[in-house]
């Protein structure tokens, strides 16, 4: 792009515009068994830890975030100024913790405090619930505003998962959301998210359209690679062209007890006639797939019975869909893993178990020890207990590695140490993979890196919802989605909603809540 005209300068005159970029991510399960606190957001573990300055585009470099994809193509251009101030994200958990919002916040509302600004980019989840706040991005963006005014283009990506509210719409000039689930597009929509800032900043506001969805769509039903997700996003294909026009969907996060929980769209055009017309044709279209949504699962023995059953050669993948880490799952739950031994599976592999005192250890006693010990099952949810078994240790490393599969392409692990325990029970031939840090298990290298050959196994045993497929649909055989216990509840008529808006429908075909609850 070249500069563009001032509309507050001399005539003739051009300016470089200055565009303030900040990042603050995080999914809430309200049903999660901790809450995100302010040392979570400067933990690095898949992503990096709190960054802030000139690091916030150096830190992010590279990696398929959203700030990364939004800083490279400002990058490409020569007549922009950047102005960094952070970028931070934890690990889906329970609501994040007053003290970390009004942290965080603080200090992005300092970084804009006092700059000459012509547009801000942010780096949003869309799914954060604090202790005080049920709209956590709502209520930043509120702050923003009351800080720099109305007129300011602020131009926000969000997550596919968001659950999207009036109060983001308004607040925000834009809203550019992922496009892709498992989400291989974070960067290509921060590339987007600038493309649409630049036309706000020369072409003055849109006119805004959002509507809801009325029913609930399971996590395992919004793969994108899969109808009706699939069809539904090709779709946004036959828009108009960004940045003058454009919509996009938000499938939702449904382990959000709020009112504003679940899918919806949201679209952006030079008249409001013309935004609402596209707002109401992908909403009919969303609600015409309703039967199409498929959320069915297996239990965790039907799952193992149903793997033993496939011929060898490729693995088989079960993903233990519920104590999914990357949608605030503890990791540690051992229903999968009792199911894989008492099921007599073999060449089984069951990753990642996040237990830091086995870890521990693993290390202290090393390579070729056997130990004794309570596996996972410590993270106090009711009715979940350890594994208590003899397990051999069979390798060991400091949890610090390069992923290597499209998801998080550029960004490094740090997961602590990590070791692969052999199950030595009777009968059994199942390895565990340990880890230090809560991380989903969405990437091939978590098994390479420590001597595992993913290609290799009968079965991986995979704790991850959907992100998975990317990385490992294209080495399996087949993919079954196992019911076991964990807080990421996938069975949306199994969830004690409090919260729901009048009328929304829990899922195809399940009935209605109300916002009282049942």
């Amino acid at each position: 792009m070249t500069a563009i005209m001032d509309p507050l300068a001399e005539e003739g005159e051009l300016f470089m515009p200055r565009i303030a970029i900040a990042g603050f991510q995080h999914e809430t399960n309200t049903f999660g068994a901790t809450n995100a606190t302010f040392a979570d957001f400067e933990l690095a573990d898949g992503w990096p830890g709190l960054l802030t300055g000139a690091e916030t585009i150096t830190g992010t470099a590279g990696i398929n975030l959203p700030l990364a994809g939004f800083a490279a193509a400002a990058g490409a251009d020569s007549d922009v100024e950047l102005v960094p101030i952070l970028w931070c994200a934890a690990e889906p958990s329970a609501q994040v913790t007053d003290d970390a919002f009004e942290r965080i916040a603080g200090m992005l509302l300092d970084g804009l405090r006092g700059e000459r600004l012509d547009g801000i980019y942010l780096d949003l989840h869309g799914a954060m619930v604090t202790q005080s706040h049920d709209d956590g991005e709502g209520e930043l963006l509120s702050r923003i505003r009351a800080l720099v005014g109305d007129d300011l283009p602020v131009a926000v990506t969000l997550d596919l998962h968001a659950n999207v509210t009036e109060a983001m719409v308004r607040h925000a000039s834009s809203l550019t959301i992922f496009r892709t689930y498992p989400h291989l597009d974070m960067a290509q929509s921060g590339h987007r998210a600038y493309g649409v800032l630049r036309h706000l900043i020369g072409a003055g506001p849109y006119a805004k359209a959002f509507r809801q969805v009325p029913f609930l769509i399971p996590l395992t039903a919004q793969y994108t690679g899969a109808d009706p997700c699939r069809s539904l996003y090709a779709a946004l294909a036959d828009l108009p062209p960004e940045p003058a026009v454009f919509g996009d969907i938000a499938m939702g996060f449904p382990a959000a007890d709020i009112a504003d929980v679940g899918a919806s769209v949201v679209a952006y055009a030079p008249s409001q006639d013309q935004a609402d017309r596209i707002a109401d044709q992908m909403l009919a279209r969303i609600i015409a797939a309703e039967p199409d949504f498929d959320a069915r699962l297996m239990t965790a023995p039907e799952a193992v019975a149903a793997a033993m059953r496939e011929p060898a050669g490729k693995p088989v993948v079960i993903a233990d869909v519920q104590d999914n880490p990357g949608a605030g799952g503890t990791s540690d739950t051992t229903g999968l893993l009792s199911a894989l031994i008492e099921g007599g599976a073999t060449g089984a592999v069951f990753a990642l178990v996040n237990d830091p005192e086995i870890a521990a250890l693993a290390h202290a006693e090393g390579t070729g020890a056997t130990i004794e010990a309570l596996l996972g099952g410590k993270s106090g949810l009711p009715g979940q207990v350890p594994y208590a078994g003899r397990f051999a240790v069979e390798a060991l490393s400091d949890g610090r590695f390069a992923f290597t599969g499209e998801m998080y392409a550029g960004s490094v692990a740090e997961l602590g140490p990590m070791a692969v325990l052999r199950v030595l029970d009777p009968g059994a031939d199942v390895r565990v993979i340990v880890s230090s840090k809560r991380s989903q298990c969405l990437d091939q290298a978590i098994f390479t890196h420590i001597g595992v050959d993913p290609t290799a196994e009968r079965i991986l045993a995979i704790k991850s919802t959907v992100h998975f497929r990317a990385d490992f649909e294209p080495i399996a055989g087949c993919i079954l989605n196992a019911e076991a216990p964990g807080t990421n509840l996938c069975r949306l008529e199994s969830i004690p909603y409090k919260n729901l808006r009048p009328g929304l429908r829990i899922g195809p075909g399940q009935g209605v809540r109300e916002r009282s609850g049942y």
